[in-house]
Parts: C-alpha cells; structure tokens; sequence
C-alpha cells in the first residue's frame, strides 16, 4: 500500500505472523493524524515512537527484576556502573554521574540509599586524598552481577522469537541512529548557546 507521500507502508503487506506483524499502536496513530493533519508527515514516529513504545513495554519486567534484588532503576544505573568498571569497582562521584548522566544531587540520594543497604561505602580517593570515592562492597558486587545477569536472561527471554539475523542488523541501525541523534542533538544545542 502506498501512502498519501507515495511512501511504501510496509505494516499493511501479508499476514500476521512470526516474521510479519501487523499494524501497531504506531500505524493506527499514523492513521488518526493523518486524517486530521494531512499535510504533516508522521514518519519520526515510526522509529522514536516504536522505539518509546518497546522502552515502556520493556520497563516494568525489568524494574521486576531488580526490584528482587532489592534495587530500582536508578540504584541498578549505580551498582552496574561499578560493577562494569572492574576492579576495583570504585569511581569518584564526578566519574559516576557523567557515566550515569544524571544530577549530582540525585546521585548523592542514591548513593546514601546503597550505603545504608550496605552496597557501597565511601573510600579516600586515590587521584585527590581530600575526596571520597564510591566502591562496591562485596555483597554491592554479589547483587549488581546476579541482577545483571538476570536482567539479561529477562530481557533475552522477551526477544526470543525476534530472528537473531534481524537482531543483529536491527542492533546495528539502531547504534547508528543514536550516533545520529547524539550529532543531530548537539548540533542543536550548539545553535541554542
């Protein structure tokens, strides 16, 4: 079928099935728009609102999963930071929010959080003796690496009937688009300052 731009919609070609789906919530958004803005084209929203919609379909299984570990999203972000880091699984608190990219303050409430938990204590920092830095404790290592490991089985349990051919090339669009948005992002941001 072909769209009012002389655009393919390739969501209206065969059957339902393992290697076709249907219209989504997307296509029938399109839809409604497009009757009411003819002259806008919707097209973004195949990609940012597919993708928006995968994050909130996703989201809730994956706070399931940390929350049996007795973290949120944010203190995993922490946890997993560290943890990834390697030995041993210390950064200052400037290193973790960049990582993390989030405020300063909403660090420091997740970071008293995990220490009273018993997940991460305060250490001198190596580079600047007045500093603390931020190290996982073992049980820190022992729950960050059990949720992770987790969250992936999770998470590659929910993708499991995508293709793994289409996996790949998908994974490897989707870099690209991030690396496109990032430039096409900060280009804005530079005109903005």
């Amino acid at each position: 079928m072909v769209d009012r731009r002389g655009m393919q919609d390739h969501a209206d070609q065969g059957h339902v099935g393992r290697d076709h789906v249907g219209k989504d919530q997307v296509d029938r958004a399109r839809a409604q728009w497009a009757k009411e803005l003819p002259d806008l084209d919707t097209g973004p929203m195949e990609v940012l609102g597919r993708i928006w919609r995968l994050s909130r379909l996703a989201t809730p299984s994956i706070e399931a999963t940390f929350a049996s570990f007795g973290l949120d999203r944010g203190e995993f972000d922490v946890v997993g930071t560290l943890r990834r880091s390697g030995p041993p699984y210390r950064l200052t608190p400037t290193e973790l929010y960049r990582s993390l990219m989030i405020a300063s303050g909403s660090l420091t409430h997740r970071l008293g959080r995990l220490e009273k938990a018993g997940l991460v204590r305060r250490v001198p920092s190596e580079n600047d003796g007045r500093s603390l830095a931020v190290q996982l404790t073992d049980e820190g290592v022992r729950r960050a690496e059990a949720a992770f490991r987790e969250d992936m089985a999770s998470e590659a349990d929910v993708i499991s009937s995508f293709d793994p051919d289409k996996r790949a090339r998908l994974a490897a669009l989707l870099r690209e688009l991030t690396f496109a948005v990032e430039e096409q992002l900060g280009k804005r941001a530079g005109e903005e300052e």
